[in-house]
């Protein structure tokens, strides 16, 4: 348990870096990878890790909200850099919460304890954040060879090759991907495929809970694509 707030802890650094406060890896060189930050933290505490890190866990947190709420509304767009991409703050925010809410879920499991879902507007915008990001881990695993190639590029701002994911239960709605490219635009009447997937099962896929074979309960259409995206999602895991 412990060693999940310190990786918590550390990847909050981030954002408080963006924010001006201070980050838990100190002053100096910081990885600025999730994962490397991560185990930095991890090779350099006391081990094991001990309850003493909850409450500068929470200490940062706070001042990261008190921080937010007195910054103006400007602050929202501020970039977070992850390594190699970077969020607007409000996203970087966003995604705090759900790995709060993946990793709180973890530590419930294990000690079996009951833990609800978030609300459902609350997981819709965490859905949304994860569909958002897809395009471009889309792109980064065709480059990675690990997706097959573009099969319908389009100009800039062009509605391409879609997947229509349709999430049902708390924080459902119907996203539309773009498969090809992240500059084309998802849209209905480009979509070469379906996926029907509970909200709550789609974060766990997400969050590299669920394996990507196991996760839709339905599907329709272009295979490779329906493969390809789940992958891509499964992949947006860190550890």
């Amino acid at each position: 348990m412990a060693g999940v707030i310190g990786h918590l802890m550390t990847v909050d650094g981030l954002v408080s870096t963006a924010l001006g406060l201070d980050d838990p890896l100190g002053s100096g060189d910081r990885p600025l990878s999730p994962t490397a930050r991560t185990e930095s933290w991890w090779s350099s505490a006391d081990r094991p890790p001990t309850r003493a890190v909850r409450e500068p866990w929470r200490d940062q947190s706070h001042t990261l909200v008190r921080t937010v709420s007195f910054a103006g509304r400007g602050v929202a767009e501020l970039s977070v850099p992850y390594g190699d991409f970077a969020l607007p703050l409000r996203d970087s925010l966003l995604e705090r919460a759900f790995e709060c809410w993946v990793h709180g879920g973890d530590i419930a499991d294990a000690v079996d304890y009951p833990y609800e879902p978030p609300a459902a507007a609350h997981l819709h915008g965490m859905i949304d954040l994860a569909v958002r990001l897809l395009p471009a881990t889309l792109a980064g695993r065709r480059r990675a060879g690990l997706a097959g190639p573009a099969r319908g590029l389009v100009t800039a701002g062009s509605p391409g090759r879609s997947l229509h994911l349709e999430i049902e239960g708390r924080g459902g709605g119907d996203w539309y991907i773009a498969l090809d490219s992240p500059a084309a635009v998802g849209s209905p009447g480009r979509a070469v495929a379906r996926v029907a997937l509970d909200g709550v099962e789609f974060c766990r896929l997400v969050a590299g809970h669920v394996p990507p074979e196991e996760a839709a309960a339905g599907q329709e259409g272009d295979r490779e694509a329906i493969r390809e995206v789940l992958f891509a999602a499964a992949s947006l895991s860190r550890l």
